[in-house]
């Protein structure tokens, strides 16, 4: 079997976690903030866990993750 290609766009925006769930960042912070207040700035830091749904997809596109 050759070796299976990552796709690059997910590797720039998931990590794997130890116990194989998969973490992304949440969107709307990259423009317009000024608009946006400081709270809900600061609570688009977090990362947070994808869904069930799209974690398949995700990790099918991480082979080696």
């Amino acid at each position: 079997m050759p070796k299976l290609k990552s796709h690059s766009g997910s590797k720039k925006r998931f990590k794997l976690t130890a116990t194989g769930k998969v973490k992304r960042t949440q969107g709307y912070k990259n423009h317009i903030l000024t608009k946006k207040t400081t709270k809900r700035k600061r609570n688009l830091r977090k990362g947070i866990i994808a869904s069930d749904a799209n974690a398949a997809a995700i990790k099918q596109m991480l082979p080696y993750a």
